[in-house]
C-alpha cells in the first residue's frame, strides 16, 4: 500500500520550528532506540548484579539462574526490537522528504527529550497488541465491537459513509474500518505514533516479518525468563494486500477511502469546513486523553452529520489530571476568540462515566445504547487489558464503558 495514506500536514510540520523541533525529537528517539534500551535495561542491571557480594553474584551468573545469559539475551532482543525502530525512522525519512543522513537546518540528531525515548519503547511494544496475532484477544474486546457496531449503523452504501477516527494510534482499528467497506480517515496527535502507523501502514511488505519481543524490556512478575523473552511476528497481516482484498465488492477502492491526519482532534476539527463532514465518529481508548471532555463532545457534533453516530469504548483514565506531565505538542493549542483549544488549553475536568454520558446527552446526543462492565454484572461491554501480558504473574484489566450515541440536533 506504498504511500497511499501518508499522513497529510507533515509538510507544516517541517516549516514551523516548534513542529519541527518535536517531530525531530520522535525522530531522534526512534533512531537511539538501541542504545538508550542497551543503557537504561541491561547496563544498569549489570552495574546492580556486580555490586552484590561477589560470593553471591557469583552463584548467581551460574546455572541454573545464569543472569548474565539472561542479560545477554535481552540485548539480544533489544537489538532485534531495534530493528523495528530503525524501519519505522528510515520510513518517516521518506516521507518527510528527508535524507537518510541529516543535513542543515533538518538534523534531527540529539533532539530526543527522555519523554520522547520513553515514547519509543511504548510504541514499539504496542505493536504486540495492533499488530501482531498474539494481540487479536485485545482487538477483539477493543475494536470488534466498533466495527461490528458501524457495519450494523450502515449495511450498504460504505464506499461513501465517511468515517472518523480520533486518535488513531498504530493505525489497526482504522484499517479494520476501512476494510470493512467504509471511508475512514484517522486523526492522530503523536507524531510517534504517526511515524509507526506510516511504517506498518505503507512499508511493511509482507506479513509476518518483523520479530518483536514486546516483554524482554521488563523484568518484574515473569513466571519464567521464557515469557519475558518470548517473540512475536509484525505484522500479523500485510495491511495492502488485505485492503486490496477487500476491495472487490466496492465501487471505490480501499487506498482511495483511507487516511491520516496529523494534528490536535479539537484544533483539526473545530473549522467551518469539518461541519458535518462525517456520517460517524469511532473512539477507542480516547475520550480520556482530554483535559476538557466538553471540547470533544462538542467537536464530534461539529464534525458529524445531522443523524450521524458517534461510538465509544474505553475507561476513563483522564491523562491530564492535575499534576500529570503534559507532553509538548506546539500544534495542539489554537486561540479561539479569548480561549484556547486543544491539549494545553488551561484547566482540566475528571468526570464520571455516568456524568460524561449526561454530559453527552445535553450536547445534542441521544445515548441509543450502553454497556459497562461493573464486576459483578457483564453487559456490552466485557473486561479488558492494554498490552497486556497474559501469562503475566499480575494482571491489570479494564471495566470500559461503550455506547452508541445519535446527533439529534
Amino acid at each position: 500500500m506504498e504511500d497511499e495514506t501518508e499522513w497529510s500536514g507533515h509538510s507544516a510540520l517541517l516549516d514551523d520550528p516548534d513542529e519541527r523541533r518535536v517531530l525531530f525529537g520522535a525522530l531522534d528517539s526512534f533512531y537511539q532506540y538501541r542504545r538508550h534500551c542497551h543503557q537504561t535495561v541491561t547496563h544498569v542491571r549489570r552495574q546492580a548484579f556486580y555490586a552484590l557480594p561477589a560470593t553471591h553474584w557469583k552463584r548467581l551468573a551460574a546455572p541454573p539462574i545464569s543472569y548474565l545469559a539472561t542479560l545477554d539475551a535481552v540485548d539480544d532482543a533489544i537489538d532485534t526490537n531495534a530493528e523495528i525502530a530503525g524501519a519505522i525512522l528510515a520510513a518517516g525519512l521518506r516521507t518527510l522528504g528527508l535524507p537518510p543522513e541529516p543535513v542543515e537546518p533538518y538534523d534531527w540528531r540529539g533532539a530526543a527529550t527522555v519523554n520522547d525515548l520513553d515514547k519509543a519503547r511504548t510504541t514499539i511494544r504496542q505493536f504486540y497488541r495492533d499488530w501482531s496475532a498474539d494481540g487479536a484477544s485485545e482487538r477483539a474486546a477493543h475494536f470488534t465491537p466498533v466495527v461490528d457496531a458501524l457495519c450494523a449503523e450502515f449495511p450498504s452504501f460504505r464506499d461513501t459513509t465517511h468515517v472518523l477516527v480520533p486518535g488513531a494510534g498504530l493505525g489497526r482499528l482504522l484499517h479494520s474500518i476501512c476494510a470493512a467497506g467504509f471511508a475512514a480517515t484517522g486523526n492522530e496527535l503523536s507524531h510517534h505514533a504517526l511515524l509507526a502507523s506510516t511504517w506498518v501502514l505503507n512499508h511493511t511488505v509482507a506479513g509476518h516479518h518483523f520479530p518483536l519481543h514486546p516483554f524482554a524490556l521488563s523484568f518484574a512478575n515473569h513466571a519464567t525468563r521464557e515469557n519475558q523473552l518470548r517473540r512475536v511476528l509484525v505484522p500479523d497481516i500485510h495491511p495492502g494486500s488485505t485492503l486490496a482484498e477487500s476491495a472487490a465488492p466496492r465501487a471505490v477502492h480501499p487506498f482511495e477511502r483511507l487516511g491520516m491526519a496529523a494534528g490536535d482532534f479539537v484544533s483539526s476539527y473545530s473549522d467551518a469546513d469539518s461541519a458535518g463532514s462525517f456520517n460517524a465518529v469511532a473512539t477507542v481508548f480516547f475520550l480520556d486523553t482530554a483535559p476538557n471532555v466538553l471540547r470533544y463532545i462538542e467537536t464530534v457534533r461539529h464534525v458529524l452529520a445531522p443523524g450521524g453516530v458517534w461510538v465509544n469504548f474505553g475507561p476513563l483514565l483522564w491523562h491530564f489530571a492535575p499534576g500529570e506531565k503534559i507532553p509538548p505538542f506546539p500544534s495542539a493549542t489554537v486561540r479561539d476568540g479569548e480561549s484556547e483549544r486543544g491539549v494545553h488549553e488551561p484547566g482540566s475536568v475528571e468526570l464520571a462515566d455516568d456524568e460524561v454520558r449526561a454530559l453527552v446527552e445535553r450536547c445534542g446526543f441521544a445515548i441509543e445504547r450502553h454497556g459497562l462492565c461493573t464486576g459483578d454484572e457483564t453487559s456490552a461491554a466485557g473486561e479488558a487489558g492494554y498490552i497486556a501480558d497474559s501469562r503475566s504473574m499480575l494482571h491489570s484489566v479494564y471495566r470500559p464503558s461503550s455506547w452508541i450515541a445519535r446527533r439529534t440536533v
